[in-house]
């Protein structure tokens, strides 16, 4: 079977968004460009993951090849707008990964789909390595997989990992007793016994 590299070098437009009421929200990885819009699912910790590891990666960047950084965003700029519509799911995502073209100074984020055999969620990295195709990697997923392919610039880079933290925390606000996110129908606290609160 044929598999599909939905490639955006760079893209229009990369953003993490939702779609559905807290508790309910559907994460998406939307990617628009050339007349193009493609959509990929994923979960909650794996965008939280990737901003986190994304993070890393410029610091990475930074301190081995001195690439010129832009400074962490204080306040809320940058791309606020909801995804683009239609949101139509192209594939679940089952492994990221990352890498770092030294040549470009660019950031390659690779989102594949899930396989028939995956369980686990990867997040890998390769900060120096200028071809993120590593074919002879045997951890490498299935080159029979469809993928969506962006390639960022530090300060793209930048503001998706800050768009992605704001994405990530306007969910459920946690309980101050046990953490776990308040259901607006109630929430049953492990610290007051199972009593409503």
């Amino acid at each position: 079977m044929t598999h599909q590299v939905h490639a955006f070098e760079p893209p229009e437009r990369f953003v993490a968004g939702t779609v559905g009421p807290p508790g309910e929200r559907t994460f998406f990885l939307q990617a628009r460009g050339g007349g193009r819009l493609v959509s990929v699912s994923l979960e909650k910790v794996q965008v939280s993951l990737l901003a986190e590891k994304l993070e890393e990666l410029l610091a990475e960047a930074q301190r081995r090849f001195g690439v010129k950084l832009p400074e962490p965003v204080t306040t809320v700029t940058g791309d606020n707008e909801p995804l683009d519509t239609p949101v139509d799911e192209e594939f679940r995502v089952g492994t990221l990964g990352l890498a770092f073209d030294v040549d470009t100074a660019t950031v390659v984020i690779e989102a594949i789909a899930v396989g028939e055999a995956e369980v686990e969620v990867e997040l890998g990295d390769a900060d120096d390595d200028a071809d993120d195709d590593a074919d002879e990697d045997p951890d490498e997923p299935d080159d029979d997989l469809d993928r969506l392919r962006v390639r960022l610039t530090p300060e793209a880079t930048r503001e998706f990992i800050e768009r992605a933290k704001r994405v990530v925390n306007a969910g459920r606000p946690p309980c101050p007793l046990c953490g776990q996110p308040l259901d607006p129908a109630g929430h049953l606290c492990p610290r007051h016994n199972g009593y409503h609160r």
